[in-house]
């Protein structure tokens, strides 16, 4: 067999095809949130659990699976991430019951850390006029992914069982691990060094506390003891796992680094980025179901809502390249820049609510070329400022930034759309200001990431932190 280095584009899509994957365990079940409840004999709160259960075990999965990735192989963890994906997905296939699909959901949520370390295995094995094209590919899979999945997943609902979404998966899981056992190499790179199990506790524990009161805030009311508790919670928690990360020797997260201002303030922008990107999928698809009735829909179904938005997802495959060749030429800060220009640009067209569908594809595509192009920068500009040692470890907290801002941007979402409503024939529905609120707050926050990524210095030389070790050590 050829040498994995010698075949760089066939290695960019086995691992571009990775990132496809997580985007569809994130929204595997959001199709069929509404009817759960009856094929699955539950409550409506217990149901969604099935998505806040594989948003938190994605976030506490991701730097995990990065800091080991540094440390002991970042292709050996990237096949226990597909591992705990594909046994997930096959316990999902065949759950008697919601109790055990949650399970399964947990262990999809193993999924968020596939893309930082992907991002991570390119930078050690491609050539180096590789690298900007297959890690642009590689961000912007999580966009792609997302576009094309609900219209597969809804068409899969409404045609089958919902158990073939979670074989489906289960197999796509297994493909994907014997592909990348087989054709990725492991990367030379590594910390060594021993694991920060007390820095691991301390942050997990402080994003379920952190990440359960925004996802839960609308159901539980944002004023509920239990949401406050949660976010007092975290706020302590995060600032005893500060305290003990930096007197650690070898902590999960190097905090000093990510305290640099080119790394610190590109987190906080991709915070921003989330926001406003997953404001257009929400709320997009919404305004396409919506009935002709409420004065600003197009009564489409799922499925066919799904279709329109495809564009989506060629917009961010297409310009990912792009973003690399201006990334080379230009360098990483201006594509970011131009990109979250464009995002704001995106949602401040979707705002005035277009009132033919072709406008909302025309606005939907700018702000996912907008979304392509900043998140094809963000990693770039990260693995600028952090040492070949911990490439993973940072790519994984950028890539939890961006759910972090997803995650909020689903809260706003809910708590806006239950103030603003209106009522059409017996049913009570988002009112068209709902909608123009949460779009200017959407580009408002793309707005600030520009304005963030502007201003924000490059990066110093970094110095590796440690001697790698070889990977045939």
């Amino acid at each position: 067999m050829a040498s994995p280095v010698s075949r760089p584009a066939v290695v960019i899509g086995v691992l571009a095809s990775c990132g496809l994957a997580v985007s569809l365990m994130q929204t595997l079940v959001v199709p069929l949130l509404p009817q759960f409840p009856r094929l699955l004999n539950a409550s409506t709160s217990t149901v969604t659990w099935l998505v806040t259960a594989t948003l938190v075990a994605g976030a506490v999965c991701a730097p995990v699976l990065g800091r080991l990735g540094d440390m002991y192989g970042k292709r050996r963890m990237l096949l226990v991430a597909l591992g705990l994906v594909t046994v997930g997905s096959a316990l999902g296939a065949a759950a008697p019951g919601v109790e055990l699909l949650l399970v399964a959901r947990v262990l999809q949520g193993a999924s968020l850390g596939v893309v930082p370390l992907g991002i991570s295995v390119m930078r050690d094995l491609l050539p180096p006029e590789r690298v900007g094209s297959g890690i642009a590919l590689m961000s912007s899979s999580l966009g792609i992914g997302g576009a094309i999945g609900l219209p597969i997943t809804g068409a899969v609902a409404q045609q089958a069982s919902w158990r073939w979404l979670f074989a489906g998966a289960a197999v796509l899981g297994a493909l994907q691990f014997l592909l990348v056992r087989r054709i990725v190499a492991e990367s030379p790179t590594r910390s060594g060094g021993r694991f920060d199990v007390p820095g691991a506790i301390g942050l997990s524990a402080a994003l379920v506390c952190l990440l359960l009161a925004i996802s839960k805030g609308s159901d539980w009311g944002w004023t509920s003891p239990v949401v406050i508790v949660l976010l007092v919670a975290a706020v302590v928690l995060f600032a005893g796992w500060g305290r003990l990360e930096l007197r650690t020797d070898s902590p999960l997260v190097d905090l000093r680094t990510s305290a640099r201002p080119a790394v610190l303030w590109t987190n906080v922008g991709s915070i921003l980025i989330g926001f406003s990107m997953f404001a257009q999928f929400l709320m997009t698809t919404q305004v396409l179901q919506a009935p002709l009735e409420s004065g600003y829909g197009f009564g489409l179904s799922l499925v066919a809502a799904g279709i329109v938005l495809l564009p989506i997802g060629g917009a961010m495959a297409l310009f990912s390249p792009v973003s690399a060749r201006l990334s080379a030429r230009f360098g990483a800060r201006l594509t970011l820049v131009s990109g979250t220009v464009v995002l704001a640009v995106g949602n401040l067209s979707m705002a005035v609510l277009p009132g033919s569908i072709v406008l909302v594809m025309v606005a939907a595509t700018v702000t996912a070329i907008g979304a392509a192009l900043a998140y094809s920068a963000l990693p770039l500009l990260i693995m600028d400022a952090v040492p070949p040692t911990e490439t993973a470890a940072a790519n994984s907290l950028n890539t939890l930034m961006r759910m972090l801002g997803t995650s909020s941007c689903s809260a706003v979402v809910a708590a806006v759309a239950s103030g603003l409503t209106i009522t059409v024939g017996g049913a009570t529905l988002p009112a068209a200001t709902a909608y123009t609120v949460v779009f200017l707050a959407a580009a408002g926050a793309a707005a600030v990431a520009a304005v963030i990524s502007a201003l924000t210095p490059r990066a110093r030389p970094v110095e590796r932190a440690a001697t790698p070790v070889p990977a045939a050590a």
